[in-house]
């Protein structure tokens, strides 16, 4: 096997600063990181993280909890968080949990049987079984996207959900519609509040209407898009845009308003949330907000690992930027 040696001399750099960037990448500079991990790519140096290991008691593994591996959102999360551990050398567990508290509880319990040093949440809700709360109390835990439930404060990297909402409030209002509809995700979730309350807001200062029939949906799928368009539909006043809370949701309504008929944006607008990349491909491509995924899961496991290294953090909650993405499934009202 190639040894360090080999990498610092291709890297001009010594073992040490070799060493340092493998196991702490956080205390060199980006340029030195970079030199490090190239010189580590061209030697096919592979760091032996199983010894190091069992000498210091830890797994060098993380559980990140999925609520459905098939979003291509959380796809992109998972990329973050994956090539941050990957490069403090840390394996990434996934348990795709569907929702089932049964199956959080046991992937998270890997942490308390010393398989895993620390846990990423995707979803809101607390994933440790009833009897093991007390138990979790220690244990390094991060959400993204989402805050976990109850009255302990878990760090999270969350976008501006209530601002982003804002922003395509105003997006459609600037084209003067006034006939509104929603469909909506879990609303069990923060996030579900945080979005219909950014939606709301402009409208009420607008004085525009969202009335509470034209609220449909519960679930992050397409299939909820395409159920959401059929419900509003059979409503007396058809919306000229509605808001979908996710671009899923919005791709299956796009289909179904094509499906009747209809053509969008001219007879209805549509706009999504996520920004996924078959976003901008559909027909026709979709106004979207557009979040910093990638990043998202990156800076979770960069916060995660100060959290098992024992260390303290100066602040819980991060909020990493938006950008609302204009494409023409939205436009002028008719």
């Amino acid at each position: 096997m190639t040894n360090i040696k080999k990498v610092s001399e291709l890297a001009g750099v010594s073992t040490a600063t070799v060493s340092r960037t493998l196991k702490s990448p956080e205390q060199v500079t980006e340029a030195t990181r970079d030199k490090v991990m190239q010189a580590v790519k061209q030697a096919g140096y592979r760091p032996n993280w199983l010894a190091s290991s069992v000498k210091s008691g830890k797994s060098n593994s993380i559980v990140v909890l999925v609520p459905n591996l098939t979003n291509p959102f959380f796809l992109r999360i998972i990329g973050g968080i994956e090539q941050a551990a990957q490069e403090k050398g840390y394996s990434v567990l996934l348990g795709d949990t569907q929702g089932d508290s049964k199956r959080e509880n046991e992937y998270a319990g890997m942490v308390l049987s010393n398989r895993a040093d620390g846990l990423i949440q995707l979803d809101h809700s607390f994933p440790f079984a009833p009897q093991d709360a007390e138990l979790a109390d220690n244990v390094p835990m991060v959400s993204v996207c989402e805050r976990i439930e109850g009255e302990r404060k878990y760090p999270v990297i969350e976008l501006d959900n209530y601002a982003a909402s804002r922003a395509l409030a105003h997006h459609l209002v600037g084209y003067g519609h006034q006939k509104f509809a929603a469909i909506v995700g879990q609303i069990s979730s923060q996030i579900y509040r945080e979005r219909l309350a950014g939606i709301r807001s402009v409208l009420q200062e607008e004085n525009l209407p969202l009335p509470d029939e034209m609220l449909v949906g519960g679930s992050y799928t397409i299939e909820a898009g395409i159920d959401g368009v059929r419900q509003l539909l059979k409503q007396p006043v058809r919306p000229t845009a509605i808001f979908c809370f996710n671009d899923d949701i919005a791709i299956g309504a796009i289909h179904e308003i094509k499906k009747h008929g209809l053509r969008v944006p001219q007879d209805i607008s549509v706009v999504g949330f996520d920004n996924i990349k078959v976003s901008a491909f559909i027909d026709p491509p979709l106004t979207t907000v557009d979040q910093p995924a990638y990043d998202m899961g990156r800076r979770a496991f960069e916060v995660l690992s100060v959290l098992m290294r024992g260390e303290s953090l100066t602040r819980i909650r991060e909020i990493l930027p938006f950008q609302l993405v204009e494409r023409q499934s939205s436009g002028p009202a008719r």
